[in-house]
């Protein structure tokens, strides 16, 4: 799994910081490692100069392999804070769409045949 950390100009960007954000993402998400192909992180802080809570943004999106990426944003007072609430909410929304993946890729339509339509049609 690919995963790549992207900051705007106002969050301060170092080694430390990258490196923090590949752990805390491989740690949580490494169990759909066969599934999550790649994690964009996009650190913010919206309101820096006003110093307002829930200003620290953290958007994640995992390009998921058969499956529309999965977007999630969270705001928190400090930039740790909404990286994790990120990730718990990345989790539950992959936990969602994999599972429908699973879903849909176990369920074959059921075959219609001939009969099955005249039985149909004479009920009516």
């Amino acid at each position: 799994m690919e995963i790549n950390v992207n900051t705007d100009n106002t969050i301060q960007r170092h080694h430390g910081l990258d490196e923090r954000v590949r752990m805390q993402v491989e740690e949580a998400l490494g169990r759909f490692g066969d599934h999550v192909r790649r994690v964009d992180v996009h650190l913010s802080n919206e309101n820096r100069e006003k110093h307002e809570d829930g200003s620290n943004g953290c958007m994640m999106e995992a390009l998921v392999a058969g499956y529309a990426p999965v977007v999630v944003h969270a705001h928190a007072e400090n930039l740790q804070l909404s990286i994790s609430n990120a990730i718990t909410k990345l989790k539950r929304a992959l936990d969602s769409a994999i599972g429908r993946l699973n879903d849909k890729n176990k369920h074959e339509p059921l075959p219609v045949d001939a009969t099955s339509d005249k039985d149909l049609a004479s009920d009516s």
